[in-house]
């Protein structure tokens, strides 16, 4: 797995290292322990929770009341995604929870929630072959990407 930290200069480095914790308990290895906050404990954690060999979560504390951080788009691990967000599922019940929902109602915990703003309302959603997007900010997904070569890249998008 792949994950980017900061120097402390402006600078970043890449790092490459094998997973050695679960962090969201499902009995997969999918994150690199390490110690972000400095209190001496490997409880802290870079994972890749979609599976695609790159860190696109921090994890602090995870082996007691984790928060989650995502990087805003500019390699800064700074929006919070807690084990809460508000979101809503395609048939537009209001859930709360997360990061991992059923989205789409198929029974899996396969789609991942982030909250790009940091306003505690979910507005990106990644599942396997698809992810949706909250243009406007109301909570309802405006935005479906299609990935329909498995590629990792949107080959489509429709308004919904």
């Amino acid at each position: 797995m792949d994950y980017c930290l900061g120097d402390g200069d402006g600078s970043a480095t890449m790092w490459t290292a094998g997973p050695d914790v679960d962090v969201d308990d499902d009995g997969v290895l999918d994150a690199v322990g390490l110690d972000f906050d400095g209190d001496g404990l490997r409880d802290d954690a870079m994972a890749d929770l979609d599976g695609d060999g790159l860190a696109e979560h921090l994890v602090r504390d995870h082996e007691g009341d984790a928060a989650y951080f995502t990087d805003d788009g500019t390699g800064t691990w700074a929006v919070a995604v807690d084990r809460g967000l508000r979101w809503f599922r395609l048939d537009g019940t209001e859930q709360f929870g997360g990061p991992m929902v059923d989205l789409d109602g198929d029974g899996q915990l396969d789609d991942r929630l982030s909250d790009a703003d940091g306003d505690g309302l979910a507005d990106r959603a990644l599942g396997d072959a698809d992810a949706y997007v909250d243009t406007d900010g109301d909570g309802r997904w405006d935005v479906k990407l299609t990935d329909a070569d498995g590629d990792g890249m949107a080959d489509g998008a429709d308004e919904l």
